[in-house]
């Protein structure tokens, strides 16, 4: 991939006739085989195809695969194979989401997930289509970067026959010109701005061949090198990281281990026996919303931050906050806020006075502006029936013909809008489910005295007690932030190697390639003096340069400074 090979020289490597033919045709001799004549059409039969042969059809598969433009198709095949991962929920990152999708999704779901659409990155096409890239890179930049260094250390090339073909030549007849001290001259000068000099005899003169922009190619390989390391940094990222999620109430802790995890999902080559020690507890979360005026601010929020005391065995005990954007960082993992949310505290007893459900309960926002969240409560444990609540959360509530919503999603007006039910959970059968959803089909909602079911709606330090004696009551309300807890050994070589290609990128758009050639020929009067130069990328300057060079070595040559001016 990248520029044209440094072997392209065509214009500046060829002789002073400007080339040679070298296709010659060529005609069958009678009796020479596979020339029979083809009588109905009166031409002569195609020569057959040669056998490649088993190592000849596996070096041409090689040369394809290590062409630039099949590198650049897998490039552009891997950016489309990782659109999906973009569309769909991934596994890795919210299995509960995924599993979302797959039951409100049918049979069009299975056939998504037996294509691997749920888990992009470590499916079998885009682990092949990633392979293949690294290999191409890999034969791309290897040969080139040989030739790079061969050419490295080669001198200039030698100066063409006839300047005149190149840009901006000029000719110059200086009368009373020593010629060589020209050529010293024009040595000099090009050195002096960083070109690779070289000075060639010829028959009847003497010419500096000169070349520079060699850190066009060294960026161009710097490009390509860090882009496999890129793919090794994203690679080895994939099979020794772990990443985590977790809900953690005001004023309860974490202490990372396995059990403590919503959902965890590690690298095939990670060790969970390995993770990093540390704990903490949430001791505030705050947030803050915008009350513009205007209707596209109001209720945006301005602020999020979790106070937490952390410990960890290098550090000790401290107090640190995290924002958005601003991770908690211990040796071993970063903790990125990833949201946040109400968690109102319920007290349930049963229809025998048992308490079967106390303590702050997470709720799930809806998406709305104002936070609205939904509630689900199972209480398995509930006599003579098990019990399950259903219903919302309102920070700021209301409830009207459009139902119950939040208008605001600051603590202004909380509210609880409650259904209870009563009925076989399921929970019995020994099936995972999800904590926050709930299959009331199958339940009996409590009813009323007319028979429709019982609505309730509560405001903090209210209780509501049910017919059949169970009550339920509204304790107050807690913040829970939601935290995402990533390590990846590989991330800061992935970032470095990022950086340098944009480092090699940068080199190998913008610093000009040339070859400048100056030749000086001795006459009667003086010497003749010629200069050209070639552009090997684009390089609009080089036609001025190669002029001003002329003007300079034209012009009268300083005077030596004296011994007084050198004492001076």
């Amino acid at each position: 991939m990248g520029t044209q090979s440094e072997d392209q020289d065509a214009a500046a490597e060829r002789g002073p006739d400007g080339g040679e033919q070298t296709a010659r045709a060529r005609t069958p001799g009678p009796g020479r085989a596979g020339a029979a004549e083809d009588f109905t059409s009166g031409r002569d039969a195609p020569p057959a195809m040669p056998k490649l042969g088993l190592r000849g059809t596996a070096l041409f598969l090689w040369r394809q695969l290590t062409s630039m433009q099949t590198a650049l198709v897998l490039l552009m095949l891997l950016a489309i194979a990782a659109v999906p991962g973009s569309l769909y929920p991934q596994r890795n990152v919210n299995p509960g989401e995924t599993e979302a999708y797959l039951a409100e999704n049918g049979k069009l779901a299975e056939i998504l997930d037996t294509l691997g659409l749920f888990d992009v990155y470590s499916s079998p096409w885009f682990s092949a289509i990633y392979l293949l890239l690294f290999i191409s890179l890999i034969g791309c930049v290897i040969p080139r970067a040989l030739v790079h260094l061969r050419h490295l250390r080669a001198a200039p090339p030698r100066t063409p026959a006839k300047l005149g073909r190149f840009v901006g030549h000029t000719r110059v007849q200086l009368p009373g010109v020593d010629a060589d001290e020209l050529v010293e001259r024009a040595r000099a000068d090009l050195r002096g701005r960083r070109y690779r000099t070289v000075v060639q005899e010829e028959k009847r003169a003497r010419s500096v061949s000169s070349e520079r922009g060699y850190l066009r190619e060294t960026g161009n390989l710097i490009f390509h090198i860090a882009l496999l390391g890129v793919l090794i940094g994203v690679a080895g990222g994939h099979l020794t990281q772990y990443r985590g999620q977790i809900t953690v109430v005001e004023g309860e802790g974490f202490s990372n281990s396995l059990t403590q995890y919503d959902s965890f999902d590690p690298g095939p080559w990670f060790d969970a026996s390995h993770l990093p020690e540390f704990r903490f507890t949430l001791d505030e979360f705050r947030a803050e919303y915008s009350t513009s005026t205007n209707e596209h601010q109001f209720g945006q929020p301005t602020l999020f931050e979790a106070d937490m005391t952390v410990t960890t065995p290098d550090t000790g005990t401290a107090e640190q906050t995290v924002r958005v954007n601003q991770p908690l960082e211990v040796p071993g993992a970063s903790l990125y806020l990833l949201g946040n949310g109400y968690a109102p505290e319920i007290t349930l007893r049963d229809a025998e006075g048992a308490v079967v459900a106390e303590g702050p309960l997470i709720t799930i926002p809806m998406g709305d502006m104002g936070y609205t969240s939904q509630l689900v409560l199972k209480a398995p444990d509930a006599q003579p029936e098990q019990m399950a609540v259903v219903g919302f959360f309102l920070p700021t509530g209301e409830i009207d013909e459009s139902g119950p919503h939040s208008q605001f999603p600051a603590l202004i007006d909380p509210q609880l809008a409650l259904t209870v039910y009563t009925g076989d959970l399921g929970l019995d059968a020994g099936v995972p489910q999800n904590a926050y959803q709930i299959d009331v089909s199958s339940l009996e909602p409590v009813t009323g005295e007319d028979g429709s079911p019982v609505l309730i709606r509560l405001y903090p330090g209210q209780e509501y007690a049910l017919e059949d004696g169970s009550t339920l009551s509204f304790d107050g309300v807690r913040r829970y932030a939601a935290f995402d807890i990533k390590h990846d050994p590989f991330q800061k070589f992935t970032l470095v190697m990022a950086l340098s290609a944009a480092g090699g990128l940068i080199l190998s758009l913008f610093v000009p390639r040339r070859r400048v050639w100056v030749r000086v020929r001795p006459d009667a009067d003086g010497a003749i003096l010629e200069v050209a130069g070639l552009a090997r990328s684009e390089d609009p300057r080089l036609d001025e340069d190669v002029r001003e060079l002329a003007a300079r070595l034209a012009a009268p040559a300083p005077p030596a400074p004296t011994s007084r001016s050198r004492k001076s």
